[in-house]
Formats: C-alpha cells, structure tokens, sequence
C-alpha cells in the first residue's frame, strides 16, 4: 500500500539563457525568447501547481543583509500549529482521516474556506480577470484557507486570497499578456472604425 500524499517541487530558469528579469541584463534576443521558454509548460499543467514563486538572483550584497525576523524554528511552530488547526477542524466535520487542507475539494473545501465578504468579492474579480479555470479557482481557495490557518484566523479574509492569487505568478503574468494583447487588438480595431 502506498501513501497517495505527494509533493511536487519544481525549478525553471526564466529563460534558456537563465538571465531574464535580471536588473541589469538585457537579453540579446528578445523578450519573446523568455516567453517562448516559459510556454513550454502548458497552461494545464500550470493550473495544478499550487504555488509559484519567482526567486530573483542572490547578489553579493543580499549575502550580508541581516537575518530574517523569523527563523525556522518560529517557522515550525507557526506550521504545526496550522496542521493542528487542520485535524481538529476535520474530526469535528467527522473526518478524522483527513488531516489536511490539501485533500479537501469541492463543497467542503467551499464551506471551510468561505471567505468573509471583501475577499469573496476579490477572488470572483480575479477569477474573471485571470480566467481562473475551476482547477485554479479552488486551488487558490485551498490556499488561502493554509494561509488563514497559519495566522490562526477562524475565517479568510482579503488579506489571504490576495495572497494565494500572488502566488499564482506564471498565471498572472500569462492574464496580463492577454490582457496587454486583447487592449491592443481593440485599440487597432478602434483605429480601423476611425480609419486611422
């Protein structure tokens, strides 16, 4: 019998030279390489990675900044905790096996994760604006559910959907070169109407 809890961890480089986005840089090709690169990965697939975090290079200076405020030990409580939050709310919905925000879906995942008003009405803009698929929508949920946990709040607020949706990054930024591409064909169109 094998445990069906996985947990994919995955790295890309920006671009096939690995330098895009860096200040400083200017690709010799252009800004269409990168983002031919990054399409190699399909919106799907995308859409089932929950978090996706962009990590700049570490220059010599960030080598000597200070330590973080919070370590890894305050990390670690902070994390137990949440789980902890996470079995009691499941033993008391009746499902003592399931341990986890990660494995809940659907109705439940919507009735543990209603967010209070303010952040209902963000995640609806957003889902619209980035054409969240259902996969995406819930996945962002499912998320911000975490992320409530782990501040040890009963409820998600804006604060947390915000969150879960930076958290969506190749995704925001696929939505805004849509966006970017569809105002463009308008504003043609409109200088066609005007036969300018």
């Amino acid at each position: 019998m094998f445990a069906d809890c996985s947990c994919l961890i995955a790295g890309m480089n920006p671009c096939r030279y690995g330098r895009a986005r860096e200040p400083g840089y200017v690709c010799r090709q252009s800004r269409a390489c990168a983002e031919r690169y990054q399409a190699r990965i399909s919106g799907p697939m995308l859409d089932r990675i929950d978090l996706q975090i962009e990590v700049p290079a570490v220059s010599a200076a960030d080598l000597v900044l200070p330590q973080a405020s919070e370590g890894s030990a305050e990390v670690r409580m902070r994390v137990t905790a949440a789980r902890r939050i996470q079995t009691e709310r499941y033993a008391a919905l009746g499902q003592p096996r399931m341990r986890a925000n990660a494995k809940r879906d659907g109705v439940m995942l919507e009735e543990i994760a209603a967010p209070e008003p303010a952040g209902l009405t963000l995640l609806r803009d957003a889902a619209d604006a980035l054409a969240l698929s259902a996969r995406g929508y819930h996945r962002t949920l499912r998320v911000a559910r975490t992320l409530a946990d782990l501040d040890g709040e009963e409820r998600v607020g804006r604060i947390h959907i915000a969150e879960a949706l930076s958290y969506r990054g190749e995704t925001l930024r696929r939505a805004s070169r849509r966006l970017k591409g569809s105002a463009r064909s308008r504003a043609d169109g409109n200088r066609a109407d005007s036969g300018g």
